[in-house]
């Protein structure tokens, strides 16, 4: 599930709906396996730690374009660094030719959820 590792012309991430996760997010969230990621396919990633982020921007652009998820649900924490993965998230879809819609789900570090929006 390690976005590095993942690949996106797999048939299970066809028309799927995609939770991308910072790393750290399932650890925080108790029920992160039954309330979030249930129906989901998953992908990985940590922006601050991982390295080779444009890997990253391609892969979810492919995800949209070839393998056709239906939304992308971006999970990640109030830290400053998880602000990266969102905007790699973004980046991929303003280069996509589809346009998908992005869910973004704020876990605090205390494990509470701060906000959960769609975004424009």
């Amino acid at each position: 599930v390690q976005l590095h590792l993942i690949n996106p012309h797999s048939e299970h991430f066809k028309g799927s709906n995609l939770l991308l996760a910072a790393d750290c997010v399932a650890y925080s969230l108790g029920n992160f396996h039954s309330q979030y990621l249930s129906g989901k396919t998953l992908a990985i990633a940590c922006p601050k730690l991982d390295s080779n982020k444009e890997v990253y921007v391609e892969k979810i652009t492919s995800l949209i374009d070839d393998a056709q998820v239906d939304t992308i649900t971006v999970m990640k924490m109030e830290v400053p660094c998880c602000e990266g993965l969102l905007q790699i998230a973004k980046m991929a879809r303003e280069k996509a030719k589809r346009r998908v819609p992005l869910k973004v789900i704020t876990v605090g570090i205390q494990g509470e959820i701060l906000d959960s929006l769609w975004e424009n």
